[in-house]
């Protein structure tokens, strides 16, 4: 195999904020037009030129990095050329993975020009060590820094967030601090004065609902926030459980409590809940919305409330029902003896939902039905040939889709090279500018068209591949299940994907059912 070299540069964020102009690593250009000269002058063929703008060296995501590994795995080069190692990760762990592990098994050089980093070179291989070692202290030392800063931060009482608790808002004119928001802080004190005059966390919620009070996420995006609320299965609803995380949250009594989620390392990307104790909490830092008085009824008010929490057998149908109108899920409820499914919306004041709701008995029986009425029609032998006809036509059609995508991916390949070719053309002044830019944009045109076509075709293939997978598993599924006559979690589990519920608009018979859809997994 002749030298062919996969090309990577970086600029991260870090790198546009350097004083210093002249810094090769400034540009993203600039490392390009270098790291292709040094593999010209060596010449070596340029197979590809993988770029990562705004990202950093400890970032495992980049797009461009993980299509070189790909590439790489492929064999489609045999070295990669790069700034230097830390352009390429800053990570310890990567550098022995890949540079050291996995390049080396896949017969790959890895080139650093800046730092003399050389696979080729065995005796330099503590060097690059230690250069990944520095380069992990680094992202290690900056990690800590902005835990550090952000901690004396919210010691100070400064608050630290992209929002604001719903209630206030940010100071315009002093960076960190709270002021309140009239308009939200009115409805905050009525919810406390509510609860405290006797009025239950449920109720509280359907009367904001039913007077049309935004809850505390679409109030925000009305006010041309960027804030994504976790669930927004009913869009402007207040819930009771958004009332009871509001009447125990003493930043509405002017305490600043800060710090309940922390990143254990700086390579773990989720945050984790911290204990009450470990909770940064500053005492007046801001203009409380609540007096102490009324707080301090709420407060006692919620512990005669407080009552241990039933721990008991789930129930087969729970997580799986889901209100057909609004798409909540659906609770249980028990009436002389008897349970039943039924949508909490409805109570919520929910205007659009004409609320679910079934007898859990005439729930199981319906899916009882079906699924025996199912397994009776699969299993007829006419419905199996007219299968088996089904399952050739999708073969022969999954064979040509891959045959298509094969097709054009040489073709965005060919294309790639194209360009590759043309920029190492320009470079070296064979041909102008405006030529160039003229076939830089006829090739990108084809190798996106190409690209929508290769997107259309996989889809079409992962939809045959489903629908194949689905037909050979689903004789296995329901063979197991042929003489059921009684409903088990397990059962639930292993065939129910989730049930939707509607409501009877009129029932001309005791037993009648609202409309059911069942979502099988088969």
């Amino acid at each position: 195999m002749n030298d062919i070299v996969g090309i990577y540069s970086r600029l991260s964020e870090e790198d546009r904020n350097k004083l210093n102009e002249s810094d090769e690593s400034r540009s993203i250009q600039n490392q390009k037009s270098m790291l292709i000269t040094y593999a010209t002058s060596q010449g070596w063929e340029i197979y590809n030129i993988y770029s990562d703008d705004d990202y950093k060296g400890g970032d495992r995501n980049r797009p461009a990095f993980n299509q070189l590994l790909t590439d790489a795995r492929n064999h489609k080069f045999n070295i990669v050329l790069c700034k230097s190692q830390s352009r390429f990760t800053r990570e310890l762990e990567l550098v022995e993975k890949i540079i050291h592990g996995d390049f080396a098994e896949w017969g790959i050089r890895f080139v650093g020009l800046a730092d003399n980093a050389d696979t080729a070179n065995h005796g330099n291989k503590k060097s690059r060590q230690i250069n990944g070692l520095v380069n992990e202290w680094y992202l290690e030392d900056l990690s800590d820094n902005i835990k550090t800063v952000l901690t004396d931060h919210r010691k100070k009482g400064l608050h630290i967030g992209a929002f604001a608790l719903y209630g206030y808002q940010k100071d315009p004119d002093q960076k960190g601090h709270l002021i309140i928001d009239p308009e939200a802080a009115a409805v905050v004190r009525e919810v406390f004065e509510l609860y405290a005059s006797g009025i239950g966390r449920t109720n509280i919620a359907r009367i904001l609902n039913d007077r049309g009070i935004p809850n505390p996420t679409e109030y925000k995006r009305r006010k041309g926030l960027r804030y994504n609320g976790t669930n927004r299965s009913c869009g402007t609803l207040w819930k009771y459980y958004g009332i009871s995380s509001m009447l125990e949250n003493e930043m509405y009594i002017g305490n600043m409590i800060q710090g309940k989620y922390e990143n254990p390392t700086y390579k773990c990307k989720h945050s984790k809940p911290v204990s009450r104790e470990k909770w940064i909490r500053v005492e007046g830092t801001h203009e409380p919305i609540i007096d102490m008085d009324l707080w301090n009824r709420v407060q006692q008010r919620r512990a005669e409330k407080a009552k241990p929490c039933y721990t008991g057998e789930i129930g087969i149908f729970a997580v799986k029902t889901r209100c057909m109108y609004c798409g909540y899920t659906l609770a249980s409820s028990s009436n002389r003896g008897l349970r039943y499914l039924k949508c909490p919306t409805r109570n919520l004041g929910n205007q659009f939902c004409k609320g679910a709701f079934i007898a859990q008995r005439f729930l199981e029986q319906a899916i009882l039905e079906e699924l025996n009425h199912i397994i009776s029609e699969y299993f007829d032998e006419t419905s199996a040939e007219s299968m088996l006809l089904v399952t050739r036509n999708i073969e022969t059609g999954k064979q040509r889709l891959r045959k298509d995508i094969s097709n054009m991916e040489s073709k965005v390949e060919s294309l790639k090279k194209a360009i590759q070719n043309l920029y190492i053309d320009k470079a070296n002044g064979i041909i102008s500018d405006d030529e160039y830019i003229e076939f830089h944009k006829d090739f990108l045109d084809e190798i996106e068209q190409y690209k929508k076509q290769q997107a259309d075709r996989i889809a079409e293939l992962e939809t045959l591949e489903a629908e194949d997978k689905t037909i050979r598993s689903k004789k296995d599924i329901l063979k197991e299940y042929k003489n059921v006559s009684r409903l088990d979690r397990d059962i639930m589990d292993s065939l129910i994907d989730y049930i939707e519920v509607g409501r009877c608009e009129k029932k001309v018979h005791r037993n009648d059912l609202p409309p059911i859809v069942i979502h099988w997994k088969f």
